[in-house]
């Protein structure tokens, strides 16, 4: 299956999400959404593109936009995660990756010489009909959540 890309409408999905709820893409037809899947919770990189983004929430909000974030952690653990960093958006739960794959950000990693599967750190602006607009892939978290904010304000 090829990964989404520029200019394709986003197939709807539905994921569990942090507020007990099972939230579906579509929820949010009419808005634009900044959709970042991360690789894990509590992780220094993790948290602090979180946190980034919780600190551009109003800047976000403020073009009629929505942040939701997606990983493989159990949703005990996106509790934990939004708790302790007092984020104000929506965590999603991938446990399967299927949306992941979807979105082509399932890959092999390499860390310390080992291999295994996980989430490439990337990130998706998706408009309010639902068609991808502009994405970043394996992103570098520094300047990174700046740059998705300005691209909003560029819309």
């Amino acid at each position: 299956m090829n990964a989404i890309t520029i200019g394709d409408n986003v197939p709807d999905f539905t994921l569990p999400a942090s507020n007990g709820q099972q939230v579906s893409l579509s929820h949010y037809r009419g808005h634009k959404i900044i959709l970042f899947f991360y690789p894990k919770n509590m992780t220094p990189a993790c948290t602090q593109e979180a946190c980034e983004f919780r600190d551009a929430h109003d800047r976000i909000v403020a073009k009629d936009a929505v942040i939701l974030g997606i990983s493989p952690d159990r949703l005990e653990s996106h509790s934990k995660f939004i708790t302790k960093n007092n984020l104000p958006f929506l965590l999603l739960s991938d446990e399967d990756h299927k949306v992941s794959e979807m979105f082509g950000v399932w890959q092999l990693k390499k860390l310390y010489g080992k291999e295994f599967m996980g989430i490439v750190r990337s990130t998706f602006l998706i408009d309010e009909e639902g068609v991808l607009q502009q994405e970043w892939r394996k992103v570098r978290v520094k300047g990174h959540v700046e740059s998705a904010v300005q691209s909003l304000e560029l819309e």
